[in-house]
C-alpha cells in the first residue's frame, strides 16, 4: 500500500540547490528529490554504503546521482548502483499533481 504526503503546491516551491538536488523531511525522515528532464525523481537521504548526505551529491545528465564520499553511482529511477559495487539505493515514487507535489511511501502516519 503507498500513502501519499504532499510535500509542495508546485515543485518549483522545493529548496532546490544549485546541484539540482533538496531535501524534504517526511514523517520525521530526510529525503532527497532530484529534478530529470521535468519530472522530480526520490530517493533515500545517505548512500546505502557508508551513509554520506547524498544531498551534498552531484547529478548527471544520465539520472545518476553520485556520492560525495566515495563516488559511488545510483540511478535515480530505480536506485540501481551503475558503478557496480552491489549496493541498492531506497527510491520512493512522486507524483505532480493538479494540486500539489506528492511523495509515495509505503509507511503510513502511524508507523512513521
Amino acid at each position: 500500500m503507498v500513502f501519499w504526503y504532499k510535500i509542495a503546491d508546485d515543485a518549483q516551491q522545493l529548496p532546490w540547490q544549485p546541484n539540482g538536488l533538496c531535501s524534504v523531511t517526511v514523517l520525521g525522515k530526510p529525503r532527497i528529490l532530484a529534478r530529470v528532464a521535468n519530472t522530480c525523481k526520490a530517493f533515500a537521504a545517505g548512500c546505502p554504503h557508508a551513509g554520506a548526505p547524498l544531498i551534498d551529491g552531484t547529478l548527471t545528465a544520465r539520472g545518476e546521482v553520485v556520492c560525495p564520499l566515495h563516488h559511488y553511482r545510483f540511478r535515480i529511477e530505480n536506485g540501481y548502483n551503475s558503478s557496480g559495487e552491489g549496493y541498492r539505493l531506497k527510491t520512493y515514487l512522486v507524483e505532480e499533481r493538479e494540486d500539489g507535489v506528492y511523495l509515495g511511501l509505503s509507511e503510513s502516519p502511524e508507523n512513521g
